[in-house]
């Protein structure tokens, strides 16, 4: 079977620069039993590329309209049997009309936006009809879309986040006292309510310390700067990085004792939490959308507020065993429950369904 995953606009997939999305995209499918087939389509200029012997590239920095295009001509050179469009629905509603005799697969790793008004119902229900399945990476996803999308019941589907614990793994018991914040600095993701509570932990736990790995910093300064410099009183005990890359934020989160994902909104499935999980720390979490489903019982659970998150990090704080013991515990679940081979399989066999493919033998060719 021939499979195109497209990743959106403006990637290039460079290893060392790999977003949360890419991740998951390249875990899933450097497992697949499918991946001598299978190519990524992505721009170019990655200066260390992830997957070069996997990658089909177009030209960077084109404006949308011929990034459009150069992608469809990289489509129908490669011929697939089948393409995943990685988060974009637009622009990849537009492929699947021009890319007929083709499967066509939409994967969400955020939800889709309820509908404002009719029009606007109307549109997202005629882009929906132009996949053959769509994929959510949570049920909590799956049951949110269909509530604004009940027709598609049929064709949306669930395959939950893996998390590659052998780039992710740290010792539970080997952790600074150093509580971490990770995600876009934004209201909707708890930064205000995580840098007021961080300060009152702080001043009643002096040995301790916190980090901020702060995504879309430009995008969200003007709102994120007076909550970051209300910190600022603590020196070097507030570690602050803006827009780091992975790489960064997995170190830091191998050597966090406790992490919290503070979200108000339902989160898709939370990588994040994954992330934490599988570095060792221990987790706070609000547990909104699909990040119990990424915790189990394996977070300690509370409101997205500053009150609820001063308590549960002094629970956590004074209570060294049960912390240990609960990052140990979560690092299992996940490297049971999320492995990236499960993830793959999962996905692999949604692939057969939708293309009718043999699973031991190659797809019939589905293009003309």
């Amino acid at each position: 079977m021939r499979i195109a995953v497209v990743m959106p606009r403006g990637g290039v997939m460079d290893r060392d620069r790999l977003n949360s999305m890419e991740n998951v995209a390249l875990a899933l499918n450097r497992r697949s039993q499918f991946k001598a087939e299978t190519r990524f389509i992505c721009e170019a200029g990655a200066a260390t590329p992830a997957a070069p012997d996997m990658t089909i590239t177009v030209p960077a920095g084109l404006n949308k309209a011929a990034h459009s295009r150069a992608v469809l001509k990289a489509l129908q050179d490669f011929a697939p049997d089948l393409v995943e469009y990685h988060q974009q629905l637009g622009c990849a509603a537009e492929f699947a009309k021009r890319l007929p005799g083709v499967k066509h697969v939409l994967y969400r790793h955020t939800r889709i936006r309820p509908p404002r008004h009719l029009i606007d119902r109307m549109r997202y229900r005629a882009r929906l009809r132009a996949f053959d399945r769509l994929i959510f990476v949570s049920r909590a996803a799956r049951a949110e879309f269909l509530a604004d999308y009940p027709a598609f019941d049929a064709r949306a589907s669930v395959v939950c986040n893996p998390i590659d614990m052998d780039c992710w793994r740290g010792d539970p018991e080997d952790r600074e006292k150093l509580i971490l914040f990770s995600g876009r600095a934004m209201a909707e993701k708890g930064l205000d309510a995580f840098c007021e509570a961080l300060a009152v932990v702080l001043d009643r736990k002096p040995e301790w310390r916190g980090a901020l790995m702060l995504g879309d910093w430009d995008q969200h300064r003007e709102w994120a700067k007076p909550h970051i410099q209300a910190l600022s009183r603590f020196g070097d005990r507030v570690e602050i990085r803006k827009s780091a890359p992975l790489a960064e934020v997995r170190d830091v989160a191998r050597r966090a004792a406790i992490a919290a994902v503070p979200s108000r909104v339902a989160e898709a499935m939370g990588l994040t939490a994954l992330e934490a999980h599988a570095a060792g720390a221990a987790l706070i979490s609000s547990g909104r959308g699909g990040l119990r489903e990424a915790s189990g019982l394996h977070a300690l659970y509370t409101e997205p507020e500053t009150d609820g998150l001063i308590q549960a990090m002094l629970r956590l704080i004074e209570d060294d065993a049960g912390r240990i013991a609960m990052a140990r515990d979560a690092q299992a679940f996940v490297a049971r429950t999320h492995a990236p081979q499960s993830r793959a399989a999962e996905l692999d066999r949604l692939r057969i369904e939708v293309t009718g493919a043999s699973e031991s033998g190659p797809a019939a060719r589905l293009t003309a």
